[in-house]
């Protein structure tokens, strides 16, 4: 992964971030790893940031255990005393679960225009482990609020429910986590045309959007999503010159 990073880095001049297994763990020959010292080879061979997902949400889970302690060993704690905040971006992949009323749960839920399967209005977002096959008892709210206390600086929001559906963000899910905190939100899942670009940064105050698949599938560029907001007034940053 060093090699593919350090190719990578030689001809992309945007900033980098680079994700998984970035945690403390042990080498084949029985050398203990830290999580800064993965972090820090990322950094050398060009990487601008580094991801982490569900060794965040269990980080989180140790922090309320604790009553809402910080103990400065977990990954994000130490790579963000060492980069800075703006090096860590946690990766959320949360998921609905909807209930009949707000007092159906202890969790932060919101009322919803997407009735559930039973016709409930209100649901909260579980927060998922190992690429979203496992789902905790903790909300995003509680996910978001903890990884800033940590010191992460990015939250890269995904939404279980919605990938791969080119249908558009969930724009109830990111309203929830940029009232929750500071730190700057990126919206992911969902985006299949240059619309949903326009839809949530007219809706929500998202701090950047993600897409993945409609460009991987070559039925959009990035030019083209960016002229189409311009042509609706949003301001974008312009191509400088032919790549």
């Amino acid at each position: 992964m060093l090699e593919i990073l350090r190719r990578t880095s030689e001809t992309v001049f945007v900033p980098l971030t680079v994700g998984g297994g970035i945690r403390d763990t042990v080498d084949t020959d029985g050398t203990k790893v830290s999580a800064l010292e993965i972090a820090t080879m990322y950094f050398q061979s060009g990487a601008d940031k580094v991801s982490i997902g569900s060794d965040a949400v269990l980080a989180a889970e140790e922090y309320y255990a604790a009553g809402a302690a910080l103990f400065g060993n977990t990954a994000i704690e130490q790579i963000s005393r060492a980069y800075g905040n703006q090096a860590v971006v946690v990766s959320v992949d949360p998921k609905r679960v909807y209930v009949p009323k707000p007092d159906a749960t202890r969790h932060a839920t919101l009322r919803t225009l997407v009735p559930g399967p039973r016709g409930e209005h209100y649901c909260w977002y579980a927060c998922t482990i190992k690429g979203g096959r496992e789902t905790r008892d903790l909300d995003v709210v509680e996910l978001t609020r903890a990884v800033e206390a940590m010191g992460a600086g990015e939250i890269l929001l995904n939404c279980i429910d919605r990938d791969g559906t080119n249908s558009g963000f969930d724009l109830e899910l990111i309203r929830q986590v940029k009232s929750a905190v500071r730190i700057p939100v990126i919206a992911s899942s969902g985006a299949g045309h240059p619309a949903h670009f326009e839809e949530v940064f007219s809706k929500t105050t998202t701090d950047a959007a993600l897409g993945a698949g409609m460009f991987h599938r070559g039925e959009y560029t990035v030019r083209q999503v960016k002229d189409y907001l311009a042509e609706r007034g949003l301001t974008v940053r312009q191509f400088e010159g032919d790549l």
